[in-house]
């Protein structure tokens, strides 16, 4: 699956920008967007709407599809994020975060009673 990656757009969009000799308030008033607005997509704070993006690339002569980039499916952390996992599983993974939660808790109490223990003999 494809996405918008914000990174090449800032990347793009303060590139072609300063080639045309432009500053974002120009391009903002080029392109109808605000200048605030063209900031902070170079600094990939924003994520401009379908039509301020057709405009942007309009604007700076850019295709808009080389802005998608083919999204990594990985499977780390999934428990984590918890996609793709039935009730059953989140419960599972809930279940496992609070046993591995409690050990640690246990270790560290345990590691306070030694060092205790140590001191005192």
């Amino acid at each position: 699956m494809k996405k918008l990656s914000t990174a090449k757009l800032a990347e793009t969009v303060k590139l072609k920008r300063e080639e045309k000799g432009l500053t974002q308030e120009q391009l903002g008033d080029l392109a109808g967007i605000n200048r605030v607005m063209i900031g902070r997509i170079e600094r990939e704070n924003f994520i401009p709407s379908i039509t301020q993006l057709e405009f942007l690339a309009k604007t700076l002569n850019f295709e808009i599809t080389d802005m998608f980039i083919e999204e990594q499916e990985t499977n780390f952390f999934i428990a984590l994020r918890s996609e793709a996992l039935s009730e059953s599983e989140k419960e599972g993974v809930d279940k496992l975060f609070t046993m591995m939660l409690t050990l640690r808790q246990q270790i560290l109490l345990r590691s306070k009673f030694e060092n205790a223990a140590s001191h005192q003999a």
